[in-house]
């Protein structure tokens, strides 16, 4: 997604650390980059402000929910394996079956 015009910051960099500035998990001085980018391209601006409201939807439909804590630890885990570009192996991501429940 660009907007098609030049920028300081390119648009996939913006993307690509959206959720970093929603949760304001970076420096300050980068956060005042994303806002001046936000202000010079509309379409990066409408995928900030469309993840801030699904953020906002899921923190109040299940911001009320208490997370295992060993469910907590893995999907940090995970994302600590993503951030720094490793694979994550198919086995760990998916779900185990669904049992079917005796009638």
């Amino acid at each position: 997604m660009s907007c098609g015009e030049p920028h300081e910051t390119d648009c996939s960099e913006i993307l690509d650390h959206l959720y970093e500035f929603l949760d304001r998990e970076m420096p300050d001085a980068d956060c005042t980059k994303f806002e001046h980018h936000f202000e010079e391209c509309s379409p990066c601006l409408e995928k900030y402000g469309l993840e801030q409201a699904v953020k906002k939807l899921v923190k109040r439909c299940c911001g009320q929910d208490d997370v295992p804590t060993d469910l907590r630890a893995k999907v940090m885990g995970r994302i600590d394996l993503i951030r720094s570009g490793q694979a994550v192996p198919d086995h760990e991501v998916t779900a185990s079956p669904a049992t079917p429940q005796e009638t």
